[in-house]
C-alpha cells in the first residue's frame, strides 16, 4: 500500500481550508484516511498552519510520500530538514556500528 501526506479540502464554497492527512494513494482527495496530522488555512491574513511534527516525522520514516505542496509545507516550517537531519544521524551511527561489529 503506497501511502502519501497530502491535503483533503474542508470548508465551505470559495473559503476553503485544508486538513493535512495520511492516506493510501488511492483513495479520492477527500475521501478515506489513515490520520489527520494538520490543518492549513491559505486565505486568512496570516496564513494559518498547524502540524502535528512528531507524527509527520513518523510517517516520513516510514516511508510515506508528501506530495508537493505538504512538501512546500514541511520545508517553511523546517520538518524536512529535521528529517534529512535525523536521517543522516542515522546512517552515521549505523556505519559505526558495523565498524565496531567488524573490528571485534
Amino acid at each position: 500500500m503506497a501511502v502519501k501526506i497530502r491535503l483533503a479540502r474542508v470548508g465551505r464554497r470559495k473559503s476553503p481550508y485544508y486538513r493535512l492527512v495520511v492516506a493510501d494513494s488511492r483513495a479520492p482527495r477527500d475521501g478515506r484516511f489513515i490520520e489527520i496530522l494538520g490543518i492549513y488555512h491559505p486565505l486568512k491574513q496570516e496564513t494559518h498552519i498547524k502540524i502535528d511534527e512528531t507524527r509527520a516525522l513518523h510517517w516520513l520514516s516510514k516511508g510515506a510520500l508528501p506530495s508537493e505542496t505538504v512538501r512546500s509545507l514541511f520545508r517553511q516550517l523546517g520538518i524536512m530538514k529535521r528529517y534529512h537531519e535525523s536521517k543522516a544521524t542515522g546512517k552515521k551511527t549505523g556505519t559505526k556500528r558495523i565498524a565496531q561489529m567488524n573490528a571485534e
